[in-house]
């Protein structure tokens, strides 16, 4: 990439790739990543004729990349697209209200040919970079710390947590089995989760990211996490009259972290612009925790009709 910024903030960028087919693109986002990006992309089609368009990104599938769309302030000089030899070049301008300094820069190439009016198809490959334009430095943005983060997420709040929360509810009978399960199943989904979140905030410091929604609700579970392992050392007798109290907190306040832990996971996947991977994988996971309780809660159902008929029946004694 090459660029020239003037006084007036009017900054000229030339983009050249190696190319054979398909499209080549360059975005600008707010946090390094896809979804509400703006990006300029250009091709040579089937007949050799140069095309390059502005496209906002607004989500991961082809429908939300939209043609002839974008917030870069382009200014009255059209942009270019040109081949020579094995590269392709791709030249814009655009006048910022300020001067750009550290940006995040999304590139990306595909080998097929845009369809229909100008539809991008997938990406073969991408990258996200912070490009500082006043130092012409670039940093790498580690996509495999947000891997790991949705990873955590994912196992703590879609597979550990969950599975932990049945057992108290399908193995009371097996007592005491069931207390030490669900003590250790939810300890280790409260430390991938715990995890989770630290991973989630460094990222969020490294790249600037403004998400809001997701951030916060993320530390929410995380108070919510940790008044649920105060209450397994706060737990009273059975034969305390704070008993009842304890066991709606425990309750309710794991139902809430469980809600608000899925919740999370959701936005999660649609604010970094993730694949169907991605919803398929969380998809089939909620597929499977609710298969596997309707089954238990038949099985329950049964085993307590089944408990209700074994009881002797009831009898009046005549007196004499």
């Amino acid at each position: 990439m090459q660029y020239h910024q003037r006084e007036d903030n009017v900054m000229t960028i030339i983009l050249s790739a190696v190319y054979t087919t398909g499209w080549v693109g360059i975005g600008f986002s707010r946090n390094g990543m896809m979804l509400g990006s703006s990006a300029m992309v250009g091709w040579f089609n089937r007949k050799g004729h140069a095309r390059i368009k502005q496209y906002y990104l607004q989500g991961a599938h082809a429908s939300q990349v939209i043609p002839d769309k974008g917030e870069l302030p382009l200014n009255g000089i059209p942009p270019v697209v040109s081949l020579h030899g094995a590269m392709i070049y791709l030249a814009f301008q655009a006048k910022f209200e300020h001067r750009l300094g550290r940006q995040p820069i999304l590139l990306a190439f595909g080998t097929r040919y845009p369809t229909g009016f100008h539809h991008l198809t997938k990406h073969d490959d991408k990258t996200a970079v912070w490009f500082d334009f006043s130092q012409a430095s670039v940093l790498n943005i580690d996509t495999s710390q947000r891997k790991n983060h949705g990873i955590l997420g994912l196992m703590a709040w879609g597979l550990i947590l969950p599975a932990g929360a049945i057992v108290p509810r399908y193995l009371k009978h097996k007592d005491p089995l069931w207390y030490y399960l669900h003590a250790v199943i939810q300890f280790l989904g409260f430390i991938l989760g715990l995890a989770s979140v630290l991973l989630g905030i460094q990222l969020y410091q490294g790249m600037n990211a403004d998400i809001p929604a997701h951030r916060g609700i993320g530390i929410f579970v995380l108070v919510l996490s940790i008044l649920q392992v105060m209450a397994f050392f706060l737990r009273p007798n059975k034969d305390s009259k704070y008993r009842r109290y304890w066991n709606w907190y425990h309750l309710w306040f794991g139902r809430m972290a469980l809600f608000f832990g899925s919740l999370n996971i959701v936005l999660g996947i649609q604010y970094a612009g993730a694949g169907d991977d991605w919803k398929i994988g969380y998809g089939f996971l909620l597929a499977i925790t609710l298969l596997v309780v309707i089954i238990l809660e038949t099985f329950s159902c049964m085993r307590r009709r089944r408990d209700k008929s074994n009881l002797p029946s009831n009898f009046q004694m005549n007196t004499i």
